[in-house]
């Protein structure tokens, strides 16, 4: 078989890093391949990624050894986080960029600049679109769209589709299968029911970067079942498994609800152009909201005017007291942005969950004891002294909950918390957050994962076009089932 890419005996490891995260790791990869990289949030598959592609070291240097590394002549990478691989600000310059470099002729363009658009379903109607106008998942198409621009041999896909809707995740992994026919595909992705028809070969990772199989899609799924339960690895039925679980609890709460927002004639606005409208809505201690919608629909936009991120007009009070009115609104409500990187401003784990509590004149040793609670219950503890932006993605987003959490507010404003996480970590953090709701906090979540819509919710937003068109309150006595204590 004709090998594209390779490592033999490949050691790696990042700069504040207690150990190293490959210990001679050795795979190959051949010509045609479709290969999905499975493992734990943090234990290493965007780095190998990385490293096989050559972006590590010759784009990221990184401290590493190997005898031998094979990387692609020809090949597209699409990262997890697409705001880091644009080079352009507007839609149409962007894969202009990629299109020049191919020397094509500036008369076929715009044909191929559509063209690639309308492959991973973005329309505009002005494709001189400034792309930090557009959603996350508007900005993955995007990605998307700018890599097929190269018609490369071998395509690297780090969680491609994690912000997309779920129509739009079917439909971009249906693009990708159909153009990579002839293709080698790497792939990094937690949604693995999408790709599981197309793919051919499994190689597992446990926590520490190790390998611990590698071989065809039905041996692996069928003959690891337990080690991925084990490191929280997702497998096809695992929210099944979970649910299911012995000794359920009922979901209720003892506290009377009380209403803490009362929003009507309330719009949020990007410049003069209204992106926001909510006629009337109030919200009560104890509820779990799931906004949802399509890309671009303006959930996250919704977020952003009730943290008054953006010009907001209308009637919006918190605990009958007007926002303009409100002292501090960072007392009552916390924010976890979809893109973790945009809220960090420390230089470490530890600082950056340490923030808050310093700015509110916490003792050394309160802040100490708090920060350990919140580094073990996120599992960080072994990262509290790396830069953030050394994270994984995955423990990037964990940090970004931990951090927003720390004083403990009672309205929590959460725009895609659980995307990049594995199973284990995705379980515990819902059941945190659940047992807040229970003691009366407020969360409102941004999610495209309808298990949490269907067992966790109580009440859904559909957002569409900019305005509230939806409001449907679930009696959760009603669910099919109840949710189990899983400790982690």
């Amino acid at each position: 078989m004709n090998t594209i890419a390779e490592v033999e005996k490949l050691r790696l490891k990042f700069t504040g890093g207690e150990s190293l995260l490959f210990k001679d790791l050795s795979s190959s990869f051949y010509k045609g391949e479709k290969v999905l990289l499975l493992g734990p949030s943090g234990c290493g598959k965007s780095t190998l990624l990385q490293v096989l592609s050559g972006i590590i070291p010759n784009s990221i240097e990184v401290p590493m050894k190997a005898e031998k590394i094979t990387t692609p002549g020809s090949w597209g990478y699409v990262f997890q986080d697409p705001d880091t691989q644009f080079c352009m600000p507007f839609v149409d310059e962007e894969i202009a960029f990629v299109l020049e470099n191919l020397e094509v002729p500036r008369t076929e363009m715009k044909r191929r600049i559509l063209d690639l658009l309308t492959q991973v379903g973005l329309h505009f109607d002005d494709i001189h679109t400034n792309i930090s106008t557009l959603s996350g998942g508007m900005k993955q198409r995007l990605a998307i769209a700018s890599v097929l621009a190269l018609d490369p041999d071998v395509l690297f896909l780090d969680e491609p589709t994690a912000m997309l809707d779920p129509q739009g995740t079917i439909d971009i992994w249906e693009t990708i299968k159909k153009i990579g026919e002839e293709k080698t595909l790497i792939i990094v992705e937690h949604k693995i029911d999408h790709v599981l028809e197309f793919i051919d070969r499994i190689i597992l990772f446990n926590a520490d970067g190790e390998m611990i199989a590698d071989g065809k899609k039905e041996e692996v799924l069928s003959q690891y079942k337990d080690e991925m339960k084990e490191h929280g690895i997702w497998y096809p039925g695992v929210w099944e498994d979970y649910l299911n679980l012995k000794d359920p609890i009922n979901p209720t709460t003892s506290n009377v609800p009380e209403k803490v927002l009362n929003l009507s004639e309330f719009k949020g606005y990007r410049g003069k152009q209204e992106k926001i409208a909510v006629e009337h809505v109030d919200v009560y201690s104890g509820e779990w909201i799931v906004v949802k919608g399509e890309n671009g629909a303006g959930k996250s936009t919704l977020l952003h005017a009730l943290m008054q991120f953006i010009k907001t007009k209308g009637h919006y009070e918190i605990k009958d007291i007007p926002i303009k009115k409100v002292k501090k609104l960072t007392d009552e409500m916390t924010f976890v942005f979809q893109n973790p990187e945009f809220q960090f401003v420390t230089n470490s784990v530890f600082e950056e969950i340490a923030f808050s509590l310093r700015l509110n004149n916490w003792s050394e040793k309160e802040i100490e004891l708090k920060v350990e609670e919140l580094l073990t219950r996120f599992q960080l503890v072994k990262h509290r002294t790396k830069h953030p932006y050394q994270l994984s993605m995955g423990q990037k987003r964990r940090l970004s909950v931990a951090a927003s959490i720390v004083m403990e507010q009672k309205i929590m404003l959460l725009d895609e918390p659980t995307f990049g996480q594995d199973s284990k970590n995705t379980f515990a953090l819902l059941e945190m957050i659940e047992a807040d709701r229970l003691k009366g906090s407020i969360i409102i979540m941004v999610t495209h994962d309808e298990y949490i819509m269907d067992h966790f919710a109580t009440r859904l937003w559909t957002i569409h076009d900019g305005k509230l068109i939806g409001d449907e309150v679930i009696e959760r006595s009603k669910q099919k089932v109840s949710r189990p204590v899983l400790h982690v």
